[in-house]
C-alpha cells in the first residue's frame, strides 16, 4: 500500500543526510546510552575527552555535532569546533599543525547567554583509526598539553586500530546498529517532509540492505525519490541499490542442479553484464548459503571458505568473472560430493 501523508515540497537544496542530521542529542536515535551520558555532560557543562566507536551511519559524528549546538549554542558553535576527517588528515605534520594551533588559540566569550558555552574548544577526529600510529602518539601529547581549553572527540568505526595510550585518556562509547524499526520510522519521517509517495515494505527493504547504515538509508532514499518521480517502491530499491533481484540468483542454484559448470558460466556472464558489482552477488550468495536449511552445516562451512577467498582475491586485483567462476564451481563440487 502507497501512502503519501504530505505534499510539502523541500525547502532547501541540502543533501538529506545533512537536511535531517539531529539537531540536538534528544533527537538521536537509537543510542540511548550515550544520549543520557550526554545530556548530563550538557547540563554540567562539564565535557571529558570522548571516544566514539562503531559501524559507519550510526549517528557518531551527528551526535557530536548536536552536543557542540547544545553546549554552545546553533549560532555560534561553528567557531569553537575544529572538525577533521583524519582518514585525509592522518599525517604527523597535521596533528602538530593544525591541531596544535586551534587547540592553543584563546577561546573568546559567548554573546548567548541560554547555553553553558564552557571555556573550552572540541576538536573533532572522525575516522581516526587511519591516522598514523606516529600521528596517534603526537595527538596523545596534544591531548595532555591542551585539557584545561580544548576537548577532543575521536571517531572510528575500529577501536582496535586505536593506540592504547590515546584511547585511555578518553570515555569510550560503542555506537549500535540502528534498529530496523527506527530506521523505517525516519524515513517516513523524511518521506512525509518531502512530499514522497512510498510503499512501507519497500523501507522495510532498504533498511535491511543497509544493514543498520543510516547515513546510507538516506542517501538511497533520495537517489529514489529522484529517480523515480518522488515514489518509493521496492523496483526502486532494488534497482539504485545495485541488489541482485532473487530471480537472477536463483539462476545460480538453478545451475547448481543441472549440474552445469557451463551453466554456471553463462550466468556469471549474464550477472556481470547486467552491471552488478561481483561485491554485491557475493554477499547475497553469502546469504542465500547461510539461510538454506536443506544444505549439511559441514558443506555451508566449506562454501563460507571458498566466499572468503574469492573476496580476498577480488580485493587483491584478481578478475572479477575468473574469480567467481572458481567460487561457484568450487561450490557446485562441495554440494554434489558426498561428505
Amino acid at each position: 500500500m502507497k501512502k503519501n501523508l504530505s505534499t510539502k515540497k523541500p525547502k532547501t537544496l541540502l543533501p538529506w543526510v545533512e537536511k535531517y542530521r539531529p539537531a540536538s542529542v534528544t533527537d538521536l536515535a537509537h543510542q540511548e546510552e550515550v544520549t543520557r551520558a550526554m545530556q548530563g555532560a550538557i547540563a554540567t557543562g562539564s565535557l571529558p575527552h570522548l571516544l566514539f566507536y562503531g559501524p559507519p551511519g550510526t549517528g557518531k559524528t551527528s551526535c557530536i555535532l548536536a552536543v557542540a549546538r547544545d553546549i554552545y549554542g546553533p549560532n555560534f558553535y561553528k567557531k569553537r569546533i575544529l572538525e577533521l576527517n583524519a582518514s585525509d588528515d592522518r599525517g604527523i605534520g597535521v596533528v602538530r599543525e593544525k591541531i596544535k594551533k586551534f587547540a592553543e588559540t584563546a577561546v573568546t566569550k559567548n554573546p548567548d547567554p541560554k547555553f553553558p558555552c564552557p571555556s573550552y574548544k572540541i576538536i573533532i577526529l572522525d575516522e581516526a583509526d587511519l591516522m598514523t600510529s606516529e600521528a596517534q602518539s603526537a595527538l596523545r601529547r596534544i591531548i595532555e598539553d591542551n585539557s584545561s581549553t580544548t576537548r577532543f572527540c575521536i571517531i572510528c568505526n575500529y577501536i582496535t586500530k586505536i593506540i592504547e595510550p590515546l584511547s585511555s585518556r578518553c570515555v569510550k562509547f560503542r555506537f549500535k546498529p540502528i534498529s530496523e524499526e527506527a530506521q523505517v520510522g525516519r524515513l517516513e519521517y523524511i518521506c512525509q517532509q518531502e512530499g514522497l509517495v512510498y510503499e512501507k515494505p519497500a523501507l522495510f527493504n532498504l533498511v535491511q540492505i543497509t544493514e543498520g547504515d543510516m547515513r546510507r538509508s538516506v542517501n538511497l532514499l533520495q537517489s529514489i525519490g529522484l529517480l523515480f518521480d518522488r515514489e518509493i517502491s521496492e523496483d526502486g530499491v532494488i534497482e539504485i541499490s545495485g541488489m541482485v533481484p532473487e530471480k537472477e540468483m536463483n539462476k545460480v542454484f538453478a545451475a547448481y542442479k543441472n549440474g552445469s559448470i557451463d551453466g554456471l558460466i553463462k550466468v556469471v556472464d549474464e550477472l556481470l553484464l547486467e552491471g552488478f558489482s561481483p561485491e554485491q552477488i557475493i554477499n547475497q550468495y553469502f546469504e542465500a548459503i547461510l539461510n538454506d536449511g536443506n544444505i549439511n552445516e559441514v558443506k555451508k562451512c566449506r562454501i563460507l571458505e571458498k566466499i572468503s577467498a574469492c573476496e580476498a582475491s577480488l580485493n587483491e586485483g584478481g578478475r572479477d568473472d575468473l574469480q567467481l567462476y572458481n567460487l561457484f564451481s568450487s561450490s557446485l563440487s562441495i554440494l554434489t560430493k558426498p561428505l
